[in-house]
């Protein structure tokens, strides 16, 4: 392993930047790859771009860059994404510092920023050694997430072809998926999301397999197939469907034919019901029918007390003492029944008996 500190030039590093879907973004006369596979895509926001450009003006050193070296005398970008970017957008002229364009500057000033000097370490090594490097390095912006580790180990036409649908800014999943997803494309939750749903969680399995395929159109259909279903079964719209384990749903009941508007007259209810803390479990629930998806309001200790002193600690199935600390609250009228958490419709169980209530 070889590593050599360099000087860049702004000048230099913004010469024929192009930042295009097909061609990826480059800059540095067409020899520096600014995002190579295992890169995550542009997550700067105004602020963060601002500060980089304010700090070239005012000649403070920005921290060390590092680049590997490539093939043809070329090179690739493994810490430094996001300030290249941020240079390469201003001299280009997409956004304003000061709320002036690079161009609104005066020529001293411009010329200024072009002499700023970059430090860069150059590293050469094998593919393997760049990865490590990577994740070892990446001492500046945000921490790199989960799903974007795995787009670095399982880079190559399969997760090219998948991040055109999953991981832009406005990308076609996000359209038809952002009101039962959580999370934002370019940090690749949308992606990590959808492999998830597939694979069972199995998402390193998944990616692993399919990493040399030509396309992601089976994740692609999946996703859009999934999307449909959840919205045809469960036709009102609400915040918290974006918490909903929709993959294992799918995979399970897709086949099977429901009644929709009984669904979205029981989802209604449920949604109402004070005793349903879990809302986000009511679609879950209503497949599979086990309450524990939607984690029901237990009875206080100030109503267990209370019953038990009625009860005066007698268990009311096996008619034997116990401790308060031996026995559980049970409703008397099943929730699932219309029985409701409070004081009179609680009785106090022993827990053997409570658990084979539970059973039956």
């Amino acid at each position: 392993m070889n590593i050599v500190l360099r000087e860049i030039t702004i000048r230099d590093l913004v010469q024929n930047y192009s930042n295009n879907e097909d061609g990826g973004v480059t800059g540095y006369s067409n020899k520096l790859n600014i995002r190579p596979p295992y890169q995550r895509e542009f997550v700067y926001d105004d602020r963060q771009r601002s500060a980089v450009i304010d700090s070239i003006t005012k000649n403070y050193p920005l921290n060390v860059m590092y680049w590997a070296t490539s093939t043809n005398d070329s090179f690739e970008v493994i810490d430094g994404q996001q300030r290249t970017i941020s240079i390469c957008q201003y001299i280009h002229g997409d956004f304003t510092f000061n709320n002036r364009f690079f161009h609104n500057l005066c020529l001293d000033e411009q010329e200024q920023i072009y002499n700023y000097k970059l430090m860069v370490y150059v590293c050469d090594g094998i593919a393997s050694e760049k990865l490590q490097w990577f994740k070892i390095i990446n001492i500046v912006g945000e921490k790199l997430s989960d799903q974007e580790l795995r787009n670095a180990i399982y880079a190559g036409e399969w997760l090219h072809d998948a991040k055109k649908y999953f991981s832009k800014n406005g990308c076609v999943a996000y359209n038809i998926g952002k009101g039962y997803l959580t999370g934002v494309p370019i940090r690749q939750h949308y992606l990590e999301t959808a492999i998830k749903w597939i694979s069972g969680n199995k998402i390193d399995s998944y990616m692993a397999k399919h990493q040399h395929d030509s396309n992601a159109s089976a994740l692609w259909m999946y996703f859009q197939s999934l999307i449909t279903w959840v919205s045809v079964t469960f036709t009102v719209k609400r915040k918290f469907m974006k918490s909903v384990d929709w993959g294992m749903l799918y995979n399970l009941y897709k086949d099977k034919q429901f009644d929709t508007k009984q669904i979205e007259i029981e989802s209604a209810k449920l949604v109402a019901d004070d005793d349903v803390i879990k809302k986000s479990g009511i679609y879950a629930y209503i497949l599979t029918r086990n309450e524990k998806y939607l984690s029901i309001r237990a009875f206080t200790p100030t109503m267990k007390q209370k019953v038990y002193e009625a009860q005066k600690g007698i268990c009311a199935i096996c008619n034997n003492h116990f401790e308060i600390s031996e026995m559980e609250g049970d409703h008397i009228t099943p929730w699932n029944e219309g029985g409701k958490t409070n004081e009179e419709n609680c009785q106090m169980l022993c827990k053997s008996c409570n658990r084979r209530k539970s059973n039956n």
